[in-house]
């Protein structure tokens, strides 16, 4: 069924590499600005995946990718559901990944040996959503599964991108 044209929206669309699935809070293409807040249209479910291409900045702490049920702020009270939080610290080298369910973080997970980000270079990550879990890959290599924590996949319905990275494409 085809949607109705919104042709604000056409611009936003065709300069994503994956029309209409994730759009920015505001109706402004430039907001690809970091921190990043956009919605998921139609949240997630099993065989859709979101692409964030990126460039590191020259001297990084960290930055993290947060798939989040709803828009409600790390500082609203009760906090929105995180289904998936990726971490890239620098300093350890490690790609870290957790969720917070009703206001309590899980355990952290520690990555692999392999740290795929590079300061000052362009990188692209896929997160694939599978039934029972994300699958994470970075420039094609497949890196881990994150197994859902938060179990209704439409739900998860927000993209977020904050620290130390330029965001050049999402899709």
């Amino acid at each position: 069924r085809a949607e109705p044209r919104n042709v604000e929206n056409d611009h936003l669309n065709e300069s994503l590499e994956n029309p209409g699935i994730i759009s920015p809070d505001k109706e402004d293409i430039a907001l690809l600005a970091v921190p990043f807040s956009g919605r998921i249209r139609g949240g997630m479910r099993p065989g859709k995946k979101i692409i964030v291409m990126g460039i590191v900045d020259l001297e990084p702490n960290s930055f993290d990718v947060s798939l989040t049920c709803g828009r409600h702020s790390e500082k609203e009270d009760p906090p929105c559901d995180v289904a998936l939080k990726l971490t890239a610290r620098f300093s350890e080298r490690r790609f870290m990944r957790n969720a917070r369910l009703s206001g309590k973080w899980t355990e952290e997970e520690a990555s692999t040996d392999y740290f795929p980000f590079i300061p000052d270079q362009p990188f692209r990550m896929e997160i694939h959503c599978e039934h029972q879990r994300f699958r994470i890959f970075v420039d094609g290599h497949q890196l881990f599964d994150f197994y859902h924590k938060v179990k209704s996949l439409p739900s998860i319905d927000t993209v977020r991108i904050d620290g130390d990275l330029q965001i050049t494409k999402l899709g």
